[in-house]
């Protein structure tokens, strides 16, 4: 058998484009008359022929931490404004439910951090859930106490 001589047929998936009217796809090559996607160039991604696009129907996710936690933060500068306008006792240990008692905090908030913005003047013992090392150094340099509820 003669391998040059053997003829092999190629089957054809596609139909050619615009190659005249006698080809079943001339003139306007299946795009129908006008309009934007009868154009070269336009690709109008993602949209489903006026049904609600697959994009919209799902729900916004993104960056938003779907278990995120509202930390309140409070300087040690405010609470000494608090301690001077008697706001606060320094008598009993400062809590999340005394500040919010209080209406230092807002109710929505259900931890918070204590930061090392400006000085404290009073001894105070504080129960809170984080805290700055340059607050816990401050409130621990007047002898008060600063106890954390979670300590990692």
């Amino acid at each position: 058998m003669n391998i040059l001589n053997t003829t092999v047929k190629v089957k054809r998936n596609k139909k050619r484009l615009g190659r005249g009217i006698g080809s079943g796809k001339g003139k306007t090559s299946g795009r129908g008359i006008k309009g934007q996607k009868s154009r070269s160039g336009v690709a109008i991604k993602s949209f489903e022929g006026g049904q609600m696009p697959l994009y919209r129907r799902l729900p916004k996710r993104g960056f938003n931490p779907i278990k995120k936690q509202k930390i309140a933060k409070i300087n040690l500068d405010q609470l000494q404004k608090f301690v001077d306008s008697k706001k606060i006792s320094i008598d009993n240990q400062i809590n999340l439910e005394d500040l919010k008692k209080n209406k230092i905090i807002n109710k929505s908030f259900y931890k918070y951090k204590i930061l090392g913005n400006g000085n404290l003047k009073s001894k105070v013992d504080i129960l809170a859930d984080f805290s700055s090392m340059a607050a816990k150094l401050k409130i621990e340099k007047l002898g008060g106490i600063l106890n954390l509820k979670n300590p990692k």
